[in-house]
């Protein structure tokens, strides 16, 4: 594959950067919004971002970027919907792509309900409720992804998804910090 399949080529940059800083101040509008709404407040009360300062602020700057956006913006935005597109089109390699990654994300959707309490209290408790919030992730990270290979091929830099999949993820991380430092119960 070659770079321009990656989505990393080097022409592709500054545009692949400029969709990204867009993404990211669109994601840290729509947190803003959220964080001062009461009735949206809580969803960013999840207990594994419950951490201390430095450890928050770690995760969203080194550990997200590295672990999660690199790590899955190369495979799913890149080498997969690359190798995919090459000989079934954008729009299979997208779907195609965009299903996998939903289902990369059961693992870590499978104690969201008892991690956030906005997740429990609109799909309650027990086993039931447990596939529904896991269905309802797989579904949902599977259409983030769809908009992340839209911004991929849009911009043909897998720099533009990538900074909107951190903002999405780094800064919920930032977000829940300074909601947990001021509402610490």
């Amino acid at each position: 594959m070659s770079w321009e399949d990656l989505g990393l080529a080097r022409r592709s940059w500054r545009t692949g950067t400029a969709w990204g800083v867009a993404a990211i101040a669109v994601v840290a509008g729509v947190y803003a919004v959220a964080a001062a709404l009461p009735v949206t407040r809580a969803a960013f009360l999840d207990a594994r971002y419950h951490l201390p300062a430095v450890k928050a602020l770690v995760s969203a700057f080194v550990v997200i970027p590295i672990a999660t956006v690199l790590l899955e913006e190369v495979a799913f935005r890149g080498v997969i919907l690359g190798l995919v597109r090459r000989h079934h089109g954008v729009r299979r390699a997208a779907g195609f792509s965009s299903a996998l990654f939903g289902l990369w994300h059961i693992l870590p959707s499978l104690r969201l309900g008892t991690v956030n309490p906005a997740v429990a209290a609109v799909f309650g408790s027990g086993a039931l409720a447990q596939v529904v919030i896991v269905a309802a992730a797989v579904a949902f990270t599977g259409g983030a992804g769809l908009l992340f290979c839209e911004l991929r091929h849009r911009s043909g830099s897998l720099l533009a998804a990538a900074g909107l999949h951190w903002a999405t993820n780094g800064l919920g991380v930032v977000v829940a910090l300074v909601l947990w430092n001021l509402h610490p119960s």
